[in-house]
């Protein structure tokens, strides 16, 4: 049965905490047996368990500013604010490679989250499962009007985080006896609700959608949800969470490298700080 699970939030440039997270437990050789990501928790997780460190960060802070990975220039071009093709390709195969060998041969189950657009409700697809899991990661992070739907299989798919924002459930659903949960938001971080301008566009974007719609809609109603929940399960011992100890500044699309550094340092640090309490959950 397996033990240990990590569930990673998404947030777009906000996975910089995420990151200086997972990179110190990278360093302090703490391991799961399942990483389940949502959005770019999804890409983030594919880092950790091909054991690069630092390699979120660096392909972030790198390229935020380089419109060939991000920006208008890239969506009028693709049609996504981020260059996934420029992402999983330049960067992956040449830049900054991933380790897909060792993604792949890692014992750890990876998940990644996304949404089917029919049916607005999330899937899960694991690496051991699917012919292409990074065409399920690349669903998982993009974001609704700001990137094509992604097939997988013979569906269309978009953010995971658009019915699962923080994956924590399915790895209880599944038998992990541990749970450490990485959020981008501090605690207490509570959705407004979508306004009317922004539901009248989904609307008449995704209008041969209406399940994918409603469950945009109702995207602050079922993360305010989790986020109680969370702490219900945390009070229970249930799940550990790790999490900004302020309000996050850094917007999806940041662009301030220091902004972005200073995240990332946060997380680590944040890291390091719950090392003994992070050990006694997972040991006990």
């Amino acid at each position: 049965m397996p033990n240990k699970a990590l569930a990673l939030e998404g947030g777009s440039l906000r996975c910089l905490f995420s990151a200086g997270v997972t990179d110190v437990m990278l360093e302090e050789g703490i391991g799961f047996d399942g990483v389940f990501g949502v959005s770019a928790g999804a890409l983030t997780g594919v880092n950790f368990v091909s054991g690069q460190k630092g390699r979120t960060a660096q392909i972030n802070l790198t390229f935020v500013n380089d419109p060939r990975y991000m920006g208008m220039r890239s969506l009028i071009r693709n049609r996504s604010i981020f260059n996934f093709d420029f992402l999983f390709g330049e960067i992956s195969d040449t830049i900054f490679p991933l380790d897909r060998e060792a993604f792949q041969g890692s014992p750890c189950q990876f998940t990644a989250v996304a949404v089917n657009c029919l049916t607005g409700k999330a899937e899960y697809f694991e690496k051991s499962a699917v012919p292409d899991i990074y065409a399920a990661v690349r669903a998982s992070a993009s974001l609704p009007l700001l990137a094509p739907m992604v097939e997988v299989g013979r569906a269309p798919y978009l953010d995971g985080g658009l019915d699962v924002s923080i994956p924590y459930r399915r790895p209880l659903d599944e038998g992990y006896g541990k749970v450490v949960v990485v959020t981008t938001r501090e605690h207490g971080y509570q959705k407004g609700p979508v306004s009317r301008p922004a539901a009248r566009a989904y609307a008449r974007f995704y209008r041969k959608y209406p399940e994918l719609v409603r469950s945009i809609l109702n995207v602050p109603r079922h993360y305010n949800r989790e986020m109680d929940e969370l702490d219900r399960l945390e009070a229970q011992g249930k799940v550990f969470v790790i999490r900004p100890p302020e309000p996050v500044e850094v917007r999806r699309t940041e662009k301030d490298l220091g902004k972005l550094q200073a995240l990332y340092d946060q997380g680590a640090a944040v890291c390091r700080r719950a090392l003994p309490q992070l050990r006694a959950y997972l040991e006990g």
